[in-house]
Formats: C-alpha cells, sequence, structure tokens
C-alpha cells in the first residue's frame, strides 16, 4: 500500500496481520543494508502464508552483524537485490497492518527509507510495536528484548536473530501480550486525539494519564480524583 504518508502506530491486538522482521548489516539506518526479509500472514488468528528471503546487500557483511545472524557474504551471493524483494513484501502484506518488535525505532525507518529511495512513495500500513506492548503490559520485566519475552513465556528460542525464525517467536509473542491487552483496554480510557489507550505517567509536577502514542500524540489529562 504506497503512497505518501505514514501509517499510525496502533496499541491493540488485531486477528488479522502481518508479522515481519528485518536482518541487517548493523543497526544504522543510513548506512546498512537490509540482509534478510521475513513476513507471516496471520488472518483470523491462523497462519495463513509466509514469506523469506535473504538478500543481496551489494556490499560486504561485517563480522559483527554475521555473528549475530549468522548471514555471510557467500550466502546472499545469490540472493535477489531488495529494490525487486522489498516490492514483493510489499505486495505479499497488502493493506494488513504490519507488526514487529522495535519496529518503531528499527525496521520501519529501514522500510520507510527504502521504499522512498526504489519507488518515491512509503507503504501506508498502520503498525504495531510489540516492544512497546511489552512495556504497557509487563512493566515488572526488567527487560523487554525478544528473546526475554519468549523466556518468560516459555517459547523456544531456538533459531532467533533469523527473520523468518523470528517472526514465528514474535507471533507467539504478541498473542500473549494480546490476552493482557485486551483485558486491560477493558477497563482503560482512550485518547480522544487518537485512540490510543491512556496509562500513568510520571512527571515533575507528579502522575498523570498520558498517550501510549507518545511521542507522535502528546495529549494528557489530570487523574481524575
Amino acid at each position: 500500500m504506497l503512497g505518501k504518508t505514514k501509517g499510525k502506530e496502533l496499541i491493540e491486538h488485531l486477528s488479522d496481520y502481518v508479522i515481519f522482521d528485518l536482518e541487517t548489516t548493523g543497526i544504522s539506518c543510513y548506512r546498512d543494508k537490509v540482509v534478510e526479509i521475513s513476513g507471516v500472514k496471520v488472518i483470523k488468528g491462523s497462519i495463513t502464508d509466509e514469506f523469506s528471503s535473504l538478500v543481496n546487500p551489494e556490499c560486504h557483511i561485517p563480522f559483527p552483524a554475521s555473528q549475530v545472524n549468522g548471514i555471510t557474504d557467500d550466502m546472499v551471493a545469490d540472493a535477489p537485490l531488495f529494490n525487486t524483494i522489498l516490492k514483493d513484501f510489499l505486495d505479499f502484506a497488502g493493506e494488513l497492518p504490519l507488526v514487529g518488535h522495535n519496529i518503531t525505532s528499527f525496521d520501519m525507518k529501514f522500510i520507510y527509507r527504502d521504499s522512498e529511495k526504489y519507488y518515491g512513495m512509503i507503504p501506508g500500513n498502520d503498525y504495531i510495536d510489540t516492544l512497546r506492548l511489552s512495556r504497557i503490559c509487563l512493566p515488572e520485566l526488567k527487560h523487554h528484548t525478544l528473546t526475554d519475552l519468549a523466556a518468560y513465556y516459555g517459547i523456544s528460542t531456538e533459531g532467533a536473530h533469523r527473520a523468518l525464525n523470528d517472526c514465528h517467536m514474535n507471533r507467539a509473542v504478541f498473542e500473549k501480550l494480546g490476552k493482557i491487552l485486551s483485558e486491560r483496554l477493558k477497563n482503560t480510557d482512550k485518547c480522544p486525539r487518537c485512540g490510543n489507550i491512556l496509562i500513568k505517567r510520571n512527571g515533575r509536577f507528579g502522575v498523570f494519564m498520558g498517550c501510549t502514542g507518545y511521542p507522535k500524540c502528546t495529549y494528557t489529562e489530570n487523574i481524575k480524583k
């Protein structure tokens, strides 16, 4: 769904979505390249399709990146370029919301950057970041990495840091978080500006209700006494 406007970040659990993950040559969305992209399509709560491809980044994959994801130069030598495979992935996702872990700060930046570069447009899909959900649903946890959440729920982390394996791991985590979030939504006010839920936050002048869509949405209100 390419256009000129980015989608909204949602704080909710859905039954229809595409959960995706990228592996890259590094952590910078300004200079690093994608080396793998995978997605799992979920319709009415069940997996209906998968998408996965290595990507030739047209550059050397640094050793630290290969240490993390296990992807080497030899593995991607004959893989398609991202200008082709990204369009295939976006066609696969269609207009479904995109779900992923830490995608607000990482994966979506690569997707937006390269969509703009190759096609002159960006995907307008709404998206859900399970990192943000986990911080809302499980504030008692010290760490909220995907493998930490999987371990917390007793979900296998075998094959972590390969994109398709992470998609399946993250889907299982998303379903667990969804149950907690659904209960919270029943008893939680929603932001009148963007529709995301309001949660308690601490500020200079005490506790207040703030939108979980922050920093895009800065709505706040005093706690009713």
